[in-house]
């Protein structure tokens, strides 16, 4: 660094002065005399500015100085490294060595939606997203009305952690906005934050809260849609305990049962839980191909419409589903799951139950098969499309239910995603929906669904 080097004009101004006012002693007062003094007091003005100058100098020095002993020691050339926000960690009571991260997504959705046999109730699920079961069926006259919001928007923290003893350590939290709302649709269109995922793992153990073992989320498709084909997709967020061990996945899960009612009406969810929990297993195959994975449930479905007369029976249900790639670009992907008393483990629940009773509470498990078949294709690194088909079906005893229960749901689904940048995706989706009874009433349901989503 270049040396700063003030000057120094105090002896050059001390001899200038003794120079002129020393011969002065030895002269009378005179004209000449009187001149010279006041060219003395200019020059005294002079090596005052002088000194006043020399005193900022001094100052920015020592400022200057100041300054760049604060500064950090550079970043070695060529590592990009920058000084860190904070210098102590923001999980202070973490293990040593935790890794914090944070992510989510920003979400816009908006559709019009035409059903034939009436409007889909304002502030149901039905709105937000393609709900099968929410299909209206024997209305008198069709309607078209418009949605738009921001509820899918999502948030979740991660931590990890690897031990000293190789233990590896982790957990997650996620929410939504899907809640309950806090306002109204015509002014704050609020919404309360909603829990999806909350568990933590230790090696190959997970406890918590996170998407059911007999879900294979790797063959879900790319849908515009929340969920997309809703109707045969199983699609089970709940309380589990997991372990892992290459391909394989075993877990016991929540018992939750659902039950059709006598005669039909609203699902009843048991309130009295079975204290054997669902039973899941799940295989799954992995090549450069794509996956194929098998799963299957074993579970005791308890019902008590009268405190202390439990009713139970046993359900079961088998699944096969993959990614098969096509080529660089293309690739299908599909799930069919089958068997007695899956009902709350497909459609998120709205389609059909669990169990149905009879007049006494006995309970019998309503079996079914449920499916989709998708294709999508890359056209460019930006643009890619989707096709899919999505259906399920339920075997109801008519004597017990009555004819006004479910007995299919199907749709068709064509979808475009633009991504323009990476993160950055607006896509758009036209779907047709059908739902109809066990009398054969049915209802359609037309929708084009946007949306708009930024990921970080």
């Amino acid at each position: 660094m270049t040396q700063i080097k003030p000057a120094r004009p105090r002896l050059l101004a001390a001899a200038v002065l003794a120079a002129l006012t020393l011969p002065g002693v030895a002269f009378a007062q005179t004209a000449k005399e009187r001149e010279l003094e006041a060219r003395v007091a200019q020059l005294e003005a002079m090596v005052q500015q002088l000194v006043t100058q020399q005193q900022q100098t001094d100052t920015a020095v020592t400022e200057v100085r100041t300054a760049q002993a604060a500064q950090p020691a550079p970043a070695p050339a060529g590592t990009g490294a920058a000084a860190p926000i904070q210098a102590t960690t923001i999980t202070p009571t973490a293990n040593p060595g935790t890794k914090f991260t944070v992510g989510g997504m920003i979400r816009t959705d908006a559709m019009v939606t035409k059903t034939t046999d009436g409007d889909i109730a304002k502030g149901t699920a039905g709105r937000d997203f393609y709900v099968p079961g929410a299909i209206p069926v024997g209305g008198n006259a069709p309607d078209t009305y418009s949605d738009a919001h921001l509820k899918f928007s999502r948030l979740w923290f991660d931590a990890s952690t690897v031990l000293d003893s190789g233990d590896k350590l982790g957990a997650r939290v996620e929410l939504d906005f899907f809640g309950g709302a806090l306002g109204n649709s015509a002014a704050t269109n609020t919404y309360g934050a909603t829990l999806r995922h909350a568990y933590l793992t230790y090696n190959n153990w997970l406890v918590g809260q996170t998407w059911s073992n007999f879900m294979d989320t790797n063959a879900l498709l790319d849908a515009v849609d929340f969920v997309g084909p809703t109707d045969g997709v199983a699609f089970v967020r709940q309380p589990q305990l997991r372990y892992t061990s290459g391909p394989w996945v075993v877990s016991i899960e929540s018992p939750e049962t659902t039950v059709q009612p006598f005669g039909g009406g609203a699902r009843v969810i048991a309130g009295d839980n079975s204290a054997i929990p669902d039973v899941i297993a799940r295989y799954t195959h992995k090549g450069d191909w794509g996956h194929v994975s098998f799963a299957g449930m074993a579970r005791q479905l308890k019902y008590e419409p009268v405190i202390g007369n439990d009713n139970t029976d046993t359900g079961f249900g088998a699944q096969v589903s993959g990614l098969v790639k096509l080529g660089d670009s293309t690739d299908i992907r599909y799930q069919v799951s089958g068997g007695e008393g899956i009902g709350r483990y497909i459609g998120l629940a709205t389609v059909q139950q669990d169990v149905i009773a009879d007049g006494a509470g006995n309970i019998d498990a309503l079996g079914g098969w449920a499916g989709y078949f998708g294709l999508r294709q890359v056209f460019t690194p930006k643009v890619r499309g989707n096709l899919f088909y999505s259906r399920s079906q339920w075997d109801n005893n008519v004597a017990w239910t009555g004819l006004g229960v479910t007995r299919k749901v199907h749709s068709v689904h064509a979808n475009m995603i633009w991504s323009p940048v990476p993160k950055l995706d607006f896509g758009v989706e036209a779907i047709w929906g059908e739902r109809t009874l066990e009398s054969g009433t049915d209802g359609e349901l037309m929708r084009l669904h946007t949306m708009a989503r930024y990921s970080f």
